[in-house]
């Protein structure tokens, strides 16, 4: 009798210590767990958005039964995307997204685990990839304006998952690769470079006009200074002649004789060089003060 009051109360013991076991799980931080009731979704311990609680919890044993979910940002290597870009080019687009889980029980409803989200993101990155880079011409997507692009292509595929209402929010999506399909190249490169010459002509030709332009402008301003300037000079020159004519006419006044021997000195400053051979006749009025100091006309 005793002994088997001890099998009982040994079995009874066990079965407390399963019940104890089967009502403990544990969350760890970067975990966040869904607990289930007969299939249907109870509660979520330590959930995104909330303050951190991992660490021991307890739920009714043999009854509820926990599904485990990553807290963490988590990354999907797409698969490469051949498109068509707005100037006809095929492209070979590689990229990678990066999402956090952020309801967790929309997550499990709608795509069970992180295979399924793989799987749902591939899809909707594909028509993403397809939408947004197929509005654009090559170059843009190689190398113009590639952030830009990345950033509405984040936006839409977020808009999409918030619309499939995903428990998901897509926070980065990067482009690794967007090369051309081998056989392009060639005709691509040739293409471009026929593009950039165009366009260096065209502006080596603006530059050429602009020059002339520049040089006909200067030129005719350059002739009006010159125009002014002479004018101006002129002028001057009539006014100092004026001047000139005038102080001489006085001092003929004031000494007719002195004025006429003063003109025949300049007469002879000028006239009179080294070398200088002139042919006169004896009586000639300009060596009149050479020949008689008073000056005296013949």
């Amino acid at each position: 009798m005793n002994n088997s009051r001890l099998v009982m109360l040994a079995v009874l013991g066990g079965l407390i210590i399963l019940a104890i076991f089967a009502s403990l799980f544990t969350v760890e931080e970067h975990e966040q767990a869904i607990v289930f009731q007969f299939g249907e979704a109870q509660r979520v311990e330590n959930p995104w958005g909330e303050e951190a609680n991992a660490g021991l919890k307890i739920k009714t044993p043999f009854i509820e039964n926990v599904v485990y979910l990553s807290r963490r940002n988590l990354e999907v290597d797409l698969r490469p995307v051949e498109l068509l870009a707005a100037d006809q080019e095929r492209l070979v687009v590689d990229a990678f997204v990066r999402y956090r889980i952020v309801n967790a029980i929309r997550f499990y409803e709608k795509l069970r685990n992180e295979r399924g989200a793989q799987d749902q993101l591939q899809a909707i990155f594909d028509s993403t990839l397809r939408d947004v880079l197929g509005r654009v011409d090559t170059p843009e997507i190689i190398s113009g304006r590639r952030s830009e692009l990345m950033a509405e292509i984040q936006a839409v595929a977020d808009r999409v998952a918030e619309a499939e209402d995903l428990g998901i929010d897509i926070i980065d999506v990067r482009i690794k690769r967007a090369d051309l399909p081998q056989e392009n190249y060639q005709r691509v490169f040739d293409r471009m470079v026929s593009q950039r010459t165009l366009e260096a002509n065209l502006i080596r030709a603006e530059g050429v006009e602009r020059a002339r332009e520049i040089s006909a402008t200067a030129e005719k301003e350059a002739t009006v200074i010159r125009a002014n300037a002479q004018k101006q000079a002129e002028i001057i020159r009539g006014e100092g002649d004026g001047r000139r004519n005038a102080i001489y006419a006085a001092a003929y006044e004031q000494d007719p004789e002195f004025f006429a021997f003063y003109r025949s000195m300049e007469a002879y400053k000028r006239g009179l060089g080294n070398g200088t051979t002139y042919v006169l006749s004896p009586d000639s009025d300009f060596l009149a003060y050479l020949d008689d100091q008073a000056g005296g006309r013949r």
